[in-house]
């Protein structure tokens, strides 16, 4: 099967078997930020934007992917480099390994609301899994993160 992505701002055309996982998919085009972490679309890991939209690659089939624009840390550095300051800066980082879908989720959240409060980050966070803290590291991060904007 023949599917065209846009993955990062380039265009890429493949053949690719019919059950291919997007996260595989993206992995094999050089997207290493997309991580495997459960198995069972629980945990976040593997969050990229899909058409704008956080989407759980490992339950997404990339024969779905096509014709779409797909967006994963890569893509987004100067994003991410912003935010993730504020993330180390709470000692909220502290193996890294969900930091990729965290700040791909929390860039998604910035887009649809500028200005959340903290039961709307709260739920948009929900399906997260940090293994290391209680997530009161990334919140705090957040909500200072929220705050540098609005000074500005």
């Amino acid at each position: 099967m023949n599917i065209q992505v846009k993955i990062n701002g380039k265009n890429v055309k493949s053949e690719i078997d019919a059950d291919l996982l997007l996260i595989d998919y993206l992995r094999d085009n050089g997207c290493l930020s997309v991580k495997r972490g459960c198995e069972t679309s629980n945990c976040g890991l593997c969050t990229v934007l899909m058409n704008g939209k956080p989407v759980l690659s490992c339950s997404v089939l990339a024969a779905r992917a096509d014709g779409s624009e797909i967006y994963t840390l890569e893509g987004l550095q100067k994003e991410a480099e912003e935010f993730g300051t504020f993330v180390a800066n709470q000692g909220a980082e502290q193996c890294g390994f969900c930091n990729p879908g965290f700040i791909m989720n929390v860039i998604a959240m910035l887009r649809e609301n500028e200005n959340p409060t903290d039961d709307e980050i709260k739920e948009y966070l929900a399906g997260n899994l940090c293994r290391c803290s209680g997530y009161e590291g990334q919140f705090r991060a957040i909500k200072n993160f929220l705050a540098q904007r609005g000074a500005k």
